[in-house]
Order: structure tokens, then sequence, then C-alpha cells
């Protein structure tokens, strides 16, 4: 019976030592990390578990990649009212460097000479490349019509929220969530199609 407590403790523990970094002061940022680095490593093995076999970055990369984004936020900073806001905001991070990631490896593709592959499919990892960044795409043009429906995916799929997170970090109603994330997946559907 000590788990709950501990992890109730530990959250707060991470929600009050954000708003100690904002601040600005530096040992809370100090003790954050090794609070923060599991839950960001779960984060990007997601991330990275949706990505093609022998993807060359590896969570613990794409974790620190991630990580000196959002110290460079000074601004962003000042928002994080509690952890789940921190973490919405790293899933957010690891999915810029992934698609900025896969627009790289796309223009080296693009200047790599061309070889007639006979009239087949291309392969898994091109395939993948495009996805992600046809999803990414498809993301921004849904932002476009509604920021939170958006918001909701990424929480979702990428940062790994439930229901009432979310709710809680949109300040919304469950019902609200559920009903935005039908419709944001019935419009990511229909634009990847």
């Amino acid at each position: 019976m000590a788990a709950p407590d501990s992890n109730a403790g530990r959250a707060g523990n991470v929600t009050q030592l954000l708003q100690n970094w904002v601040r600005g002061d530096r040992g809370a940022f100090d003790a954050l990390v090794p609070l923060v680095y599991a839950e960001l490593r779960r984060i990007a093995d997601g991330y990275l578990s949706r990505e093609r076999q022998g993807h060359t970055l590896q969570p613990t990369a794409l974790v620190h990649e991630a990580w000196l984004r959002l110290c460079q936020l000074d601004s962003a900073r000042s928002h994080f009212e509690h952890r789940k806001q921190f973490y919405g905001l790293a899933a957010q991070m690891m999915r810029r460097i992934l698609v900025d990631h896969a627009r790289a490896l796309g223009a080296q593709k693009r200047q790599a000479p061309t070889i007639d592959s006979g009239g087949q499919e291309p392969s898994a990892p091109a395939s993948r490349l495009l996805d992600l960044l046809a999803l990414d795409r498809a993301l921004e043009e849904l932002a476009a019509v509604s920021a939170r429906q958006a918001r909701i995916v990424e929480l979702r799929y990428f940062a790994g929220l439930n229901v009432d997170e979310m709710a809680e970090l949109l300040d919304v109603s469950r019902a609200t969530i559920s009903r935005d994330q039908r419709s944001a997946e019935a419009w990511l559907g229909h634009a990847l199609s």
C-alpha cells in the first residue's frame, strides 16, 4: 500500500521541482533529472517502437536531444503548472526530433543516386519515413482546424496520457476528450488515406 503514496509523492515532487525550476532554482533542475528520466525514456521507447527496425536514433539519444531542447525553451518553461504539461511538451519535442530526422534522411536519399527497383514497392524503411512525414503534415493540418484535437492525438499516442490525464491537462471534460479523440482519429484516417 505504500506504492500509491510514494507515486503521488513523487508526482507532487516533480511538479514542485518544475515550478522551482521555472523560478530559476538550478538545484531544482538538477534534482528533476533523475525523477523524470524514466518517464522520458518510456515516451521515447513508445515513439521508436513505431519506427522502422534499425532506426539510427536510440531512445537514450532521443531523450537527451529532447532534454536539450526543453532546457532551451525558457519561455515555455514558465507554463509548467504540473508534470503532465512537462511530459506533454517533452513528447512533442521528441516527435519534432523524429520528424526533423526523417526529413534529413529524406534529403539525403534525394541527393543519392537512384537505382531502378524494377517497379517494386518502396522498401519498408522508406515507406515508414514517408508515413511519419505524412502523419506530421496531417497533424499540422488538423491543428489548423482544431488545435485541441491535434493536441489530444499527441498526448494520447505519443505521450501516453489517458483520458483523465488529458481532461485535467486541457481543462475539459472526459466526454469532450473522448469526442474530440474520435473526431481527430476519423479526420486523420481520412487525411492519411
